[in-house]
């Protein structure tokens, strides 16, 4: 984790002292400032951007809570609160700071709330990596398989993309041609082959076949006024009318 940026925020400047002491000993972290009121506090915070804060709650002018509720989520460090009294307990953890320290606090103590702070700050990183990956994955194109698995005669082939000419129905099952000469029969339908394969280059014909767009070499209309395409392998098949304009769009 990158160097971590700490403000120390109290009135008494004992008080801030005690915790510069306490962090002198980390290296890993630095001292981005130290503010003795809420006011000067909550500028420093949206100035300075620190990942830490150790924030008394008993200061002039604005203290501690009152300066925590003006900050948005995304303007908030992670937040330790320093206090010599526990009345203030319950009201700073409704206010959802990390840690919640007592005066005077001793070294152990300090360093369990600085491991929670820590603790807390590696999580919402990783959430927010996480988020930006996934933001990002989702405005990148689908890339079509090269290859699909396909359960056929009992066994998982893995078939190339590219060593299909066209896919056959037939009934509740499907043919799989190949350009070897040799066939699959797939035990399950068109249309569940016809999602496997979306976005990629085959495109349906008609409701019982579809076909390798790099494989077709000719549309034409029979003298009867029907459509029809050929395939490289010599294969004739019916092309609907809907989705003859659909095919040439993909060629």
């Amino acid at each position: 984790m990158a160097m971590l940026r700490i403000l120390i925020v109290d009135d008494e400047p004992l008080s801030r002292a005690r915790v510069r002491a306490f962090l002198r000993t980390n290296p890993s972290v630095e001292v981005a400032g130290e503010c003795g009121d809420g006011i000067e506090a909550l500028a420093a915070i949206r100035s300075e951007r620190p990942d830490i804060a150790f924030l008394d709650v008993q200061m002039p002018g604005c203290d501690g809570l009152q300066m925590l509720a003006k900050l948005s989520t995304d303007e908030r460090p992670a937040i330790i609160l320093t206090t010599a009294h526990e009345r203030f307990a319950v009201a700073a953890f409704a206010a959802r700071v990390v840690d919640y320290l007592l005066k005077p606090f001793d070294r152990e103590r300090f360093e369990i709330a600085m491991n929670r702070a820590i603790d807390h700050i590696r999580n919402k990183r990783t959430g927010d990596i996480g988020k930006r990956v996934e933001d990002l994955l989702a405005t990148m194109p689908k890339r079509p398989p090269k290859r699909i698995a396909v359960k056929a005669d009992g066994r998982t082939v893995l078939l190339e993309l590219t060593d299909i000419i066209w896919v056959e129905a037939a009934n509740n099952y499907s043919t799989v041609h190949l350009k070897n000469s040799k066939r699959l029969m797939l035990r399950e339908t068109l249309t569940s082959v016809v999602e496997r394969l979306g976005g990629s280059s085959f495109v349906r014909v008609n409701r019982s076949a579809l076909v390798h767009i790099e494989q077709v070499v000719e549309l034409w209309s029979t003298k009867y006024g029907d459509q029809r395409v050929r395939l490289r392998d010599g294969t004739h098949l019916p092309l609907s009318r809907g989705l003859r304009g659909y095919l040439e769009r993909f060629l």
